[in-house]
């Protein structure tokens, strides 16, 4: 049975437009693309939608980046979703990616990694959740 994950293009990957070749990616990699919409975010929506991390070092200047311009977001669809998509996206640190994933290929640093993808089913319901409507899902 098909699975759903969230995903975002993150500014970095859109501000270097790398956008298509990412989804085409992701497209090659047999996810269906159920909802997708490009928007920037807030500051203030950024840290509600990173509040797991709020205790962390990084959250003021995750936060900040990811409000920094336009972001692609995602929800996508194929079995094992999940961890196919985490796979394709490679390890966080680019430098550790393996060769012919998305932060190997597309992405400049740990924190300037291209892609978000969901870690879990509980994450991706939250993920999908807050960043689309029921109406807005295929």
């Amino acid at each position: 049975m098909p699975q759903r994950t969230f995903s975002i293009l993150k500014p970095d990957a859109v501000r270097a437009g790398n956008s298509a070749a990412i989804l085409a990616e992701i497209a090659k990699a047999g996810f269906k693309i159920v909802a997708i919409k490009k928007q920037s975010i807030s500051k203030t929506q950024a840290e509600g939608f990173y509040y797991v991390h709020k205790e962390r070092s990084f959250f003021g200047e995750l936060t900040t980046f990811m409000s920094s311009g336009p972001i692609i977001l995602l929800v996508l669809e194929k079995d094992n979703a999940i961890a196919d998509l985490r796979k394709l996206m490679g390890a966080t640190n680019p430098a550790n990616a393996e060769e012919g994933t998305i932060r190997k290929m597309f992405a400049a640093s740990i924190s300037e990694n291209a892609i978000h993808g969901s870690d879990a089913e509980e994450t991706a319901a939250f993920e999908i959740g807050y960043w689309f409507a029921g109406y807005e899902l295929l």
